[in-house]
């Protein structure tokens, strides 16, 4: 067996994942994507299954993309991979299963962006449509700041700021979560804590082990579902008496989530992509 691991470079991530791998005595191969080239209608399926690591949504997409026309299995799919790279698309869909999450508004113009936020009430939190890491969000308090703000994306311009998202922002108790998903089983999950209000480990919070609870299993299993399942991190919100999903993540971080949550996590990973390649019934099975 043969498994590419596309990477835009090799982090812990990657080089854990592929410890993983070879210690299962499956073969791996190191696919930069930034020298990958493809020929449409000239298939090259030298793997059996590719997973995909790509910082680049966009190379991701892409090569998901090409990958599945030649009936080459990617973990994660590309539409899975598609889903999750838009918020406006997750939050569709998270909002057509009936999944709870924080009240959401999309608006195309300052103008009807002003009334969208007005309409949530403050403070309501402006993201990027697409982005990670927790870069380019905003908490705007007041209209006035709101007036500001959206002017400035406005002349900005770009893709990135032509459309509004606005969701209505969560008094979250300084901590989100986020449930580690593989397959049809929540692994672990842990909290992100921080004093600032964007709990992001890549703007400084410090994590712990969460306790997977019937509620949180349950919720984070249908959010999964929801965008077709696979390798995914769900991230949730603290809200009073119950919990919110805000995002689904189709290339997780993990390195800082190993020691606190005692869980073999690229191993689990590791035998999902086994049994993709397989053609196996893809639960979490470790």
């Amino acid at each position: 067996m043969l498994i590419g691991l596309l990477c835009s470079r090799v982090r812990v991530e990657e080089k854990l994942l592929r410890d993983a791998l070879v210690h299962r005595g499956i073969d791996v191969e190191i696919v930069d994507d930034r020298e990958l080239t493809f020929t449409l209608g000239k298939p090259a399926r030298r793997w059996d299954a590719v997973l995909v690591r790509s910082i680049s949504q966009s190379r991701g997409l892409a090569i998901t993309r090409v990958l599945e026309s030649w009936n080459v299995p990617t973990v994660n799919g590309h539409a899975v991979t598609a889903v999750c790279a838009s918020k406006l698309d997750t939050s569709a869909v998270l909002e057509a299963a009936g999944i709870p999450t924080p009240a959401t508004a999309v608006a195309f113009t300052p103008d009807a962006a002003l009334r969208a936020a007005e309409d949530l009430g403050y403070p309501v939190v402006v993201k990027p449509v697409t982005g990670s890491w927790g870069r380019l969000l905003a908490k705007v308090n007041d209209r006035d700041a709101a007036e500001a703000l959206f002017e400035h994306k406005e002349l900005l311009g770009g893709p990135e700021h032509s459309v509004f998202y606005l969701q209505r922002h969560i008094d979250k108790p300084g901590r989100d979560i986020r449930a580690f998903v593989v397959g049809d089983e929540v692994i672990c999950a842990i909290y992100r804590e921080s004093a600032h209000w964007v709990t992001n480990t890549a703007r400084g919070a410090t994590t712990r082990d969460c306790p997977v609870d019937t509620t949180l299993r349950a919720l984070s299993l249908r959010a999964a579902a929801a965008v077709g399942g696979g390798v995914l991190a769900v991230d949730l919100l603290e809200d009073r008496d119950r919990l919110l999903v805000s995002e689904v993540n189709a290339t997780m971080e993990f390195k800082n989530s190993i020691d606190v949550t005692g869980v073999d996590i690229p191993g689990y990973v590791a035998e999902y992509v086994r049994a993709v390649a397989r053609g196996a019934p893809v639960g979490a099975t470790h």
